[in-house]
């Protein structure tokens, strides 16, 4: 599997949810999260999509780091069963 695939069930499970899962790009940095979610009651988080088994690089962790310490949570996936787990028990 390939992070790829990874990202299509994410994007696929949050719209089934009510969810968009937009692509996050920010052109003036690099190492932003993949994907900004947001959804029912303002429901906004970030997610770093890898491919199955693979890390965060050093510079997306501090990336990471520096979003939560801002009050939003950011999730790394590496699996449709991450992706899916995310949103159990969600509306």
């Amino acid at each position: 599997m390939r992070e790829r695939d990874v990202e299509a069930h994410l994007v696929k499970v949050a719209k089934e949810r009510g969810y968009t899962a937009e692509k996050f790009v920010s052109p003036s940095r690099r190492s932003v999260p993949d994907r900004l979610v947001t959804g029912p009651n303002r429901t906004i988080f970030f997610v770093e999509l890898k491919a199955p088994g693979k890390k965060v690089t050093a510079a997306q962790a501090r990336d990471h780091e520096k979003r939560r310490n801002n009050g939003f949570s950011v999730y790394v996936l590496d699996s449709k069963a991450e992706v899916d787990r995310l949103f159990q028990g969600r509306p």
